[in-house]
This record gives structure tokens, C-alpha cells and sequence, in this order.
């Protein structure tokens, strides 16, 4: 098959690593791309890949026999719609779908008809409103941007100036478009959990969970960050993970089939392990970053054996096989960020951190400049996977190859891979 990746990120470089692997891949194509997946595929540069039309024209031009879309961004601009009025199949949700996650409202609508358990919630067009809000309420106070503002629209604190003042931001076109309007939730209490699923219609195949660290610096402290780090597997009660197939995706999946838009596509769930069980947080309509470097580095199935399935309706004919073994991914990130990431700075030691055995390295913010250096070019530019027979071992690899690895002004968390007291 010749596939066609769309994104640019870490996230992407990982499932451009696994579709790689598979014996039914005849040639994959990454649009955008980064320098990790030049490596294994055919870089198509020149569109936006949030441009439904000109993808769409790329992959006819190109003979494309499916289109993988990592990001949220194309698929919200709609571009498995164009993929399928030009008849080619693509692997993610349509754009009415994928509201699930470009509207933080749309999804409450759909858990509330659904009866998904998540944390109570008020949407605000007026900052007037939304302030009066936090004033009569108590903390801890968690503000949403409602679109998507890539992971980084969401604060939580126990500070109500601090709360007000996020209303400001969003409503001030800090978030552009993505903040014109505010969700305001309740607080949800217990530790995070990430469960994804590939899912096809009504039908799902739940992947192996992991949990992921939000905050920029040790102790879950810093600002909001798109995630620098992760780790799987992760120890959990038994039947937690049956539980939030059966209250919380096959119940979403089946509210959108009925309400005429049937969900194709990966489907994440931000969950908080509540003490009255586990809570959705958020959906994302497509694999989580970091959590796929260490999720899909534990599949022994054949990936994209798993995506045809679900695209011609016989997800679940076969059993999903995994690796025993854990994985744990450090985030290295760029001087900055997450405010204002610097660019340009020089990588070092990447080819031996990459030699090591038992590490993988994903690009995320990385370029080529003039001088053909591997250089800086976004917020998050690397992670850096261990892979060991526990989650110890996992991640001294991880930081093994972490400590050959540097640039001026890197940011990363020493603590990754040590996991909170179990619920």
C-alpha cells in the first residue's frame, strides 16, 4: 500500500516508525514531515496539510492508497471529507466528528446524551458572565479555551485572579479563534490515565493505556505544556480499563452513530481516576503526544493490518498483541517554551543517543538550517523513548540517552517514568 502520513510532529514520527514496519507497506509519504521521518518516507512539502483540498489533490496525484492523519488541526479543517469525495479512503474522523475535540462544548453535549460520566461544566460567550462565575464559586478553577489551542488553552489552579485573568486571555484573542468561547468545569480529583482506541462505527479496540505529565517542571509544577513525557504500561485496578470501554467509548461511539456521524478514526480519553471512578477530562479525536511513543513502540500487531481493518468494518477479528515490556518518553524541549520556544539552536549528540540500545528517538520541533545542521524549530523538538523489561529499566535507558543529548537552553524533567501512588 502507499500511505500517506499527514503532520509533523513526534506523535507523527512514531506512527510513521510503526506503519514502517508493516509487510503491506509499499511506500509511505509524510506532508509535512519532519528529519526523523525523512528517514523512513518520501517528504511531500509545498501544502498545508490543513488545506482539505490541496491534500486531497497531493493524494490522487500521488496514487495514495490511504491517508493516516496524526493532528487534530486537518482534521477539524475537514480533510477526510475531501479525501472522500475524491474517493480516497483516510483513517481518522470526519469534521463533523471531530467536533468531539475542536469543541470542548459539542463534547459535553455528546457525554451528557450519551450519560458519559465527566467532570460538571458551563460554557460562556460573555466575559462579563464567566467571571461572575469563578466569583461565586471556590476553587480549585479549571478554564478551557472551547477550541483548539494545541493542548495549551487549559489552566487549572487554585488561584482566582489567576482564573480571571485566563477568562481575559481567551476572551482577548489569546487563543485566537479557539477562545471566543470559555468553558468553565469542575475540578476532577485522582490520578490521570490516557486510554486510547481505534474505533470504526460502533465497534473499538482499546489500546494499552498510559499516563502523561502535563506540567513543565518536576513535581508537577511550571505551566500547561502539550505533555513532556509518558510512560506504559501503567499499573491499574482490575477491569478499569473494561469499565472505560463500556461507560465511556462505546457509549460516545454509539451517540455519534445515532446522531449520524459515525466515528472512524483513533479516539483519546482523557480520564481522572475520581474516587467515584474514572471521569473523562477531554476527547481527542486522534492518538495523544506524547503517549504514542510509547504506546505503539509496545504494539506487536501490525499497524496498519489494525487501520484497514477498521476501514472496511472488521475491527476486532483479531486480538491486539503487546509487548510486556515498558516504555517511558522524556520530552526535550527548546529554551522558552512553552511561551515563546527559541529557535535555531544547534542539536548535539542525537546519532549516539540514537545508537543506544533500547532507545528510540522521535522528532517533534526539528529542521535542517542553511549549514545542513540539525537545529531547534519548535517548543517540543525530541522525545526519548527507553524500552526495558520494567518500567525502571525503561526509563534509565531514556535518560541514558537523554544525558548525550544537548542544546543550549534545553528543558526537560528528570522525574518521568516515576509514577504517583497507585488509585
Amino acid at each position: 500500500m502507499r500511505v500517506l502520513l499527514l503532520g509533523s510532529g513526534a506523535r507523527e514520527h512514531a506512527l510513521g516508525w510503526a506503519l514502517a514496519r508493516s509487510p503491506r507497506l509499499e511506500e509511505l509519504m509524510a506532508l509535512p514531515g519532519n528529519p526523523g521521518l525523512a528517514e523512513l518516507a518520501t517528504i511531500v512539502d509545498g501544502v498545508s496539510p490543513t488545506d482539505p483540498g490541496a491534500v486531497a489533490a497531493i493524494a490522487r496525484l500521488h496514487r495514495v492508497d490511504l491517508v493516516v492523519v496524526g493532528p487534530e488541526a486537518p482534521l477539524a479543517a475537514g480533510v477526510v471529507d475531501a479525501l472522500e469525495g475524491v474517493g480516497i479512503p483516510a483513517f481518522g474522523p470526519s469534521r463533523a466528528a471531530a467536533r468531539l475535540e475542536a469543541s470542548k462544548t459539542f463534547a459535553k453535549e455528546v457525554m451528557a446524551a450519551a450519560g458519559v460520566p465527566t467532570a460538571a461544566a458551563q460554557t460562556f460567550d460573555d466575559p462579563s458572565a464567566a467571571r461572575a462565575h469563578l466569583e461565586a464559586v471556590e476553587g480549585p478553577y479549571v478554564v478551557k479555551a472551547d477550541g483548539l489551542a494545541a493542548g495549551k488553552g487549559v489552566l487549572v489552579t487554585d488561584d482566582r485572579s489567576e482564573a480571571l485573568a485566563w477568562v481575559t486571555r481567551c476572551f482577548g484573542g489569546g487563543f485566537g479563534e479557539a477562545g471566543a468561547r470559555v468553558v468553565i468545569e469542575e475540578y476532577l480529583e485522582g490520578p490521570e490515565l490516557s486510554v486510547f482506541a481505534v474505533c470504526s462505527g460502533r465497534e473499538s479496540a482499546v489500546l494499552e493505556p498510559a499516563r502523561d505529565y502535563k506540567r513543565l517542571a518536576e513535581g508537577d509544577a511550571g505551566p500547561n505544556t502539550g505533555g513532556m513525557g509518558s510512560f506504559s504500561p501503567v499499573e491499574l485496578p482490575a477491569g478499569l480499563v473494561d469499565e472505560v470501554v463500556e461507560r465511556v467509548i462505546r457509549p460516545t461511539l454509539h451517540r455519534l452513530a445515532d446522531d449520524g456521524t459515525p466515528y472512524l478514526g483513533f479516539l483519546y480519553a482523557g480520564l481522572a481516576l475520581t474516587r467515584d471512578g474514572p471521569k473523562v477530562i477531554e476527547f481527542n479525536v486522534r492518538l495523544g503526544d506524547p503517549e504514542t511513543q510509547v504506546v505503539l513502540p509496545r504494539l506487536e500487531s501490525d499497524l496498519l493490518a489494525v487501520i484497514v481493518s477498521a476501514l472496511e468494518g472488521r475491527l476486532g477479528a483479531e486480538p491486539l498483541i503487546w509487548s510486556p515490556r515498558a516504555a517511558v518518553n522524556v520530552v526535550l524541549a527548546s529554551a522558552g517554551y512553552p511561551e515563546s520556544p527559541r529557535r535555531g539552536d544547534a542539536i548535539h549528540g542525537l546519532e549516539a543517543a540514537a545508537a543506544c540500545d533500547d532507545v528510540l528517538v522521535f522528532h517533534a520541533g526539528t529542521a535542517r538550517d542553511d549549514r545542513g545542521r540539525l537545529v531547534t524549530a519548535g517548543g517540543r523538538v525530541l522525545s526519548v523513548v527507553g524500552l526495558g523489561d520494567n518500567l525502571e529499566a525503561a526509563r534509565t535507558r531514556a535518560y541514558e540517552a537523554v544525558d548525550l543529548i544537548r542544546w543550549e537552553g534545553m528543558q526537560y524533567r528528570r522525574d518521568i517514568g516515576r509514577p504517583p501512588a497507585p488509585p
